[in-house]
């Protein structure tokens, strides 16, 4: 079992009632922001060792909370560390490299659950980030690591 001492704080699924009941497909990391966690999942691989329980193909256990899933990982031989799937209501498109476009498509993602580190979207979070007067260390402030330069002296 985890320690909770030493496990991660991360945010439980929106709707405990739903979870396991989301597609397998969903895209993969991207977006920069996230709206809520739908659900923890947990990828077994038979040929790295986890039972067969799907005719040779992967497969995934789905859990609300981020312990749980931890747990499972940890307990069974052949699966990956948990992954997040989330909500995505905005999200951020980067179509080459430095050119962001809001998007205001909701999408889900599976995205590594230490990105769930960045702070939540708001209102005004992909606004201020495509701002022309948005700081340059933009890309930071979105992904948590660091606060807004202040311009005063």
């Amino acid at each position: 079992m985890p320690n909770a001492l030493l496990t991660p704080a991360y945010p439980d699924a929106l709707d405990p009632d739903k979870v396991g009941e989301y597609a397998a497909a969903a895209k993969a990391g991207g977006g920069f922001v996230w709206d809520e966690v739908l659900e923890y999942r947990v990828w077994c691989h038979p040929e790295r060792g986890a039972p067969d329980e799907n005719d040779g193909d992967d497969y995934f256990y789905s859990f609300a909370t981020y312990s749980e899933a931890l747990e499972c990982h940890q307990s069974v031989q052949g699966s990956e560390e948990p992954l997040a799937l989330i909500l995505q209501r905005e999200h951020i498109n980067e179509p080459n490299a430095g050119i962001y476009e809001h998007v205001k498509t909701e999408r889900i993602a599976e995205w590594p659950v230490e990105f769930l580190r960045r702070p939540k979207r708001a209102e005004n979070t992909i606004p201020d980030f495509l701002s022309p007067n948005a700081p340059p260390n933009r890309l930071e402030i979105l992904r948590g690591i660091a606060k807004p330069l202040n311009t005063r002296n």
